[in-house]
Order: C-alpha cells, then structure tokens, then sequence
C-alpha cells in the first residue's frame, strides 16, 4: 500500500517554532546527489577510455559484476533519505561518475526501482574518461521544461593551448508538484597533480555555476535553485566560497545569494570520502535564497544529509569506516556517501 506523503510532523523544524509546527501538515520531497563511482557497462567503447571496465581489463569488469553494481546502487537510491518523517525514495536524484544513457536505463530498471518509474536527463560530456552527469526524476512529481549541458572550457596551467576536457554542468528545469524549479548537476575537475596546482581547474566550475545561477535570477529573483554534485573542494574552498559565493548560515544569504548547509556538517566532521584517514566533505547540495525563505505555502529547505548508513561502510581492514567501494575484485557501492535535502510545504 502507497504511504502517504502528507506527513505530520509533531517535531520542531529547523525554521519553525514549535507552536507553528503542531498539528500542522506538510509534505515532504527528498533530493539527493549521489557519486555512482565508475558506473561503466561491460562493452568496451573505442571512443571512451573504459578499457578498465571490459571482462579482460584490469577490473574484470563481467557482467555478474556488472548486475551486482546496479542491485547495490539501486538499494542505494531506494533508500537515500528515508526516515521516520519521509517514507518515500528521492524524487530527483543527481548522478556522477556515468559512462552512458543506457547504463542509466538498466539502472532504473533494476526490482527496487522500476516501480518508481524514474525518467532520465543525460548528456554526453567530452570528459577524457567518458564519464558524464545525469538527473533522474519520479515523473509522477516532476515535469521536465527545459535542459541544456553547458561545457566548462578549461585549460591547463602551463600549456594555454591545451584543453582539459572534463564534465559539463547539467542544467534541467522544471515543474516539482506544479512549482518550477531548477536543478544544476555537477562533477567538478579533480585534484590530479595536487590540490593547488589544479585549484582554477575548479575555481573556473564556480564561476561558471555562478554565471548559470545568475542568468537564472535575472529571469526570476525568485527563483529556487538546488546546485548539487561532486565538487572535489569542501564549502571552505575558493571554488565554493568566493566563486560561487556560497554562505554558511542563513542570515547570511541575501537576495540572490546561495546558501550552503553542507559546510556546517563539514565543520562538525562529518563527510562524504575519505583519504588517508582524513574526511572531506566534496559531495554539495546548495540551495538559491528563496529556498529557505520562512513562507510554507511552497516548498522550501528543510535540513540536509549525508547518507552513511552501516551497509555503506567498510567494517574490516585498513579502511574500516570508509565509504564500501570495489576492492579485491569484490563489488561495493562507491567511494563516496550520498548527500540529500528535504524541501517542505505546509498542506491543508
């Protein structure tokens, strides 16, 4: 039987006082981003840099293998979220790490899935290892308007005439329940060669997130925007901070302005990979001010989260705790733990 998403919720909300909260009624959407790491079929694809993930490259990638990646992501996504107040699976969810469109068919076909009757927004991105961004929506809530992949035109620091080719930003706006929103997935460029050193590379992703941003705004100041993804840089980083201009605390956030409730998780410790023992918080989820504006009568930000819950998690070894990836020729999910939001709206 369906849950209904009308929820109560007899608790305080992180922006509403106690007495506003009782005995009110709100529904409740889930949006999650979530690093699929290496999510490649089987097929070896002369015009992609996927010889590692053929059943005779280095990670025997088989197509048992292969099926045993989508049942482990799929759980994922069925799940990211859940909770005593949100019973139902994301209805957006942001993808990273993607070698095709028909990896992403294959995955919303997956038993736990397929009844979510999840559609697609992908774009090849000219990435040097084939891989791309995705959105995935429960078409049963949000109606796709528009969407566009737009490139980061980058180049290398010691070599002005050499471009790095790396993810472009996918933009998709639409209807969530009959209110427009937009949606911006990204996978910023890596740390390959050190942090600083590849630091513009990621500082020119801000920019250019802040520049789509912007153009959204002047169409609309009141537009809802959730820019999510893998940024490789935590919220302290310039990329985020001054490129972006992503603000830690509410009463920072001023019209036009983005607000980051990523950094104070960040803060306290919390993360979404690890390495060498130390945690970063790369995976983000920011929002546009009107989103955590205190008029219920539509959706706005309720609180976030990183999705690390045991069954993600390393529990042996060197890397007892980490994010359970493949290793030892065994499937795991990823390298990094999803992140997600909840957006909220007061019901009659």
């Amino acid at each position: 039987m369906r849950i209904k998403k009308f929820i109560a919720l007899f608790i305080v909300l992180s922006s509403i006082n106690v007495a506003q909260a009782q005995d009110k009624k709100f529904k409740v959407q889930t949006i999650a981003f979530y690093n699929f790491e290496n999510l490649f079929d089987t097929i070896n694809n002369a015009n992609v840099n996927d010889e590692e993930y053929t059943p005779t490259g280095t990670q025997n990638w088989t197509a048992e293998k292969y099926k045993k990646k989508l049942a482990n992501l799929s759980r994922v996504l069925n799940e990211i979220g859940t909770s005593d107040q949100q019973k139902e699976s994301p209805v957006i969810i942001g993808g990273s790490e993607i070698e095709n469109r028909g990896v992403l068919e294959d995955l919303i076909k997956q038993p736990l899935l397929i009844n979510k009757d999840y559609g697609i927004v992908h774009y090849d991105s000219p990435d040097k290892r084939g891989i791309d961004v995705a959105l995935l929506y429960q078409k049963k809530h949000f109606k796709p308007t528009s969407s566009v992949n737009v490139p980061l035109i980058i180049y290398d620091q010691t070599d002005k005439t050499k471009r790095i080719y790396t993810r472009d930003q996918l933009l998709v706006t639409g209807l969530l329940d009959g209110e427009e929103m937009h949606f911006i997935v990204n996978h910023w460029p890596s740390r390959s060669g050190g942090e600083q050193k590849s630091s513009p590379n990621r500082e020119a992703a801000g920019r250019l997130n802040r520049k789509i941003i912007d153009s959204l705004y002047n169409i609309n100041p009141n537009a809802k925007i959730i820019t999510m993804g893998d940024l490789n840089d935590g919220p302290y980083n310039k990329s985020v901070k001054i490129e972006l201009g992503a603000k830690a605390k509410k009463e920072e956030t001023k019209e036009r302005g983005m607000f980051n409730p990523m950094e104070e998780m960040s803060n306290k410790g919390i993360g979404t990979l690890a390495y060498r023992d130390a945690w970063d918080l790369f995976d983000q989820m920011i929002l546009s001010e009107p989103l955590i504006r205190k008029d219920y009568t539509s959706y706005r930000f309720w609180k976030a989260g990183v999705y690390n819950k045991p069954f993600l998690t390393q529990t042996t070894g060197q890397y007892k705790g980490y994010p359970l990836r493949n290793s030892n020729g065994q499937v795991g999910f990823s390298d990094h733990f999803p992140v997600y939001l909840y957006l909220i709206k007061e019901v009659k």
